[in-house]
């Protein structure tokens, strides 16, 4: 039978003669099998049978494998069971006989649920680069790239007013599944009129007065249900119910409740967007915004090789939620990179990961982080005739800051800004800076002498040495590499549809992210083994016209 655990599947000889038949210059998973040899071993995945006896009845190895290839094409569990069962390359790459009837398709969402909850699915995805590093397909201290894209969230998204009224409706919904008689007790006729049909925009009033007056009564009901869940006589497991739960979360979020009167919180009295719910489907999804880029949902971050001689795998993927800085998980990446050995010299990202912070703390591992930082946005700065902070001289050891007129400052006090971060500020005399020739060029305070607010030494010096040498050509020659991780994620996008979650929480979205980064690295090593290589990027015929001469 198909799922019978065994740590080594031998292709069976009729399998192997028609799969050669059908395909005499062999295909993507018979070349994955015969020269990369991926293979996920069941004694290595055995933990997540842990409450099962002996041997697993199940082949997770074989089931990894199969998820790998769902991903890679972009199917449903039905199609993934159908190709399992009626395909001759499957057959192949899972050494499977020809007329072995495959399995039931609950078996993939059992097996996905098993990864996640053993955290296997970096193992996973682990064992593969190892087995591309057995094939030197891999090397580490070589050059890597990161990016990130959005991720949208497999939900509808809902304003304030649908929010809160989709939350008490699913609460109300678990509660009628698991406690109907107990419910019924506690609502009012009515609520089945306004907590039965979905909360949509077109239903809902369109005055303000008459939304805010619907919010208050989805409130105050609210309330009602979750006195009635937390009171004494009420069934404990109630309580613990995850829509329950959310459902007390939202209103603490979106609710005040004082002396018993209940109002809904105004746009600027909420929560920050990491903390706060945007949708009761998926309470972790969250609110996230790019430049012109809204979304309900994720944010996923791929690191991928870019050197010259190897093809380029994505060597680590990080999902985060959507507000999340960029440059948060660098040291996150770095960790992962140097647990799989497989720390790049030289990590190339956009300014959106690189600081002052940043720059040093990879320094300390070894790793140049390659990027630009953003500029100095004083308007000293850009009027390009002011005194910005590199026409100052600073004197570490004697605290101390002399100004282009050779004034020196008069006060050094360590401080902390609003994200907790290290910084000195240094003041100079009013009364020197009131009756300087440079002061146009300074400082536009009337009272106040000039004021600077500066990193500890080691990151200041940093700062400055990289916005002088992002200026200089062998930067911009050098960071032209980074620009490939864009075709990677586009890739990821259209071919893979790496920005729709497929599933629920970000657990299972990271699952999602981890598969396809793994579908991807196949698809680009067996390209690399077919010997297609990367080519330039396409010129127009009407562009290539300039080149004749």
């Amino acid at each position: 039978m198909t799922l019978h655990s065994r740590d080594r599947y031998s292709i069976p000889e009729e399998t192997s003669r028609v799969a050669h038949r059908v395909f005499p210059k062999g295909n993507n998973y018979m070349t994955m099998r015969d020269h990369l040899d991926l293979w996920y071993r069941d004694s290595e995945y055995a933990h997540l049978f842990e409450s099962h006896q002996g041997r697993p009845a199940e082949s997770p190895g074989l089931l990894n494998l199969v998820i790998v290839m769902q991903f890679a094409e972009g199917l449903s569990d039905q199609q993934a069971a159908d190709a399992v069962r009626s395909r001759i390359d499957w057959k192949y790459a899972l050494g499977l006989a020809l007329d072995d009837p495959g399995f039931d398709t609950s078996i993939l969402c059992d097996h996905r649920h098993r990864l996640i909850a053993q955290g296997a699915e970096q193992q996973l995805f682990d064992d593969m680069l190892k087995q591309f590093k057995s094939h030197k397909l891999l090397k580490a201290r070589g050059q890597q790239r990161t990016d990130s894209t959005h991720v949208l969230a497999a939900i509808r998204a809902v304003n304030r007013l649908e929010l809160i009224g989709e939350t008490m409706r699913q609460a109300l919904n678990r509660l009628s599944e698991v406690a109907p008689g107990w419910l019924r007790s506690q609502v009012t006729s009515d609520w089945f009129d306004l907590y039965g049909p979905r909360f949509e925009q077109y239903r809902l009033p369109a005055k303000e007065a008459e939304r805010q007056a619907l919010a208050v009564r989805i409130g105050t009901d609210g309330y009602h249900l979750m006195t009635a869940i937390y009171a004494d006589d009420a069934p404990a497991y109630l309580r613990q119910l995850p829509s329950v739960e959310i459902l007390r979360q939202v209103w603490v979020q979106q609710f005040m409740l004082e002396a018993d009167q209940v109002s809904w919180r105004s746009v600027d009295n909420q929560p920050p967007a990491e903390n706060k719910i945007v949708s009761p489907y998926d309470a972790e999804a969250r609110y996230g915004k790019k430049r012109q880029t809204e979304w309900v949902g994720y944010k996923v971050h791929l690191t991928e090789t870019c050197d010259p001689d190897l093809p380029h795998l994505i060597t680590h993927v990080e999902t985060t939620t959507a507000p999340m800085a960029d440059g948060q998980v660098i040291d996150d990446i770095h960790s992962a990179l140097t647990e799989k050995d497989l720390l790049p010299a030289t990590h190339l990202v956009d300014n959106a990961y690189v600081d002052a912070d940043a720059i040093v703390d990879s320094q300390e591992q070894n790793v140049e982080l390659l990027g630009p930082v953003r500029p100095d946005h004083s308007w000293q700065a850009k009027a390009q005739q002011g005194f910005d902070k590199i026409a100052f001289a600073v004197d570490w050891d004697a605290q101390t800051v002399t100004c282009p007129g050779d004034k020196i400052s008069v006060s050094w006090r360590p401080n902390r800004d609003r994200l907790g971060n290290d910084l000195i500020e240094v003041r100079f005399d009013p009364l020197q800076c009131r009756t300087c020739s440079f002061r146009s060029q300074c400082t536009r305070s009337e009272s106040h002498g000039r004021c600077l607010s500066l990193k500890p030494q080691v990151q200041h010096a940093a700062l400055q040495d990289r916005r002088t040498y992002q200026t200089t050509e062998e930067f911009k020659r050098r960071y032209a590499k980074r620009a490939g991780i864009e075709g990677t994620i586009s890739q990821g996008v259209r071919a893979f549809d790496l920005r729709s979650a497929r599933y629920i929480g970000q657990a299972k979205t990271h699952l999602q992210h981890i598969m396809t980064a793994s579908a991807m690295n196949l698809t680009s090593a067996v390209a690399w083994l077919h010997g297609n290589t990367r080519t330039s990027t396409r010129r127009s015929s009407f562009a290539a016209l300039a080149a004749i001469t």
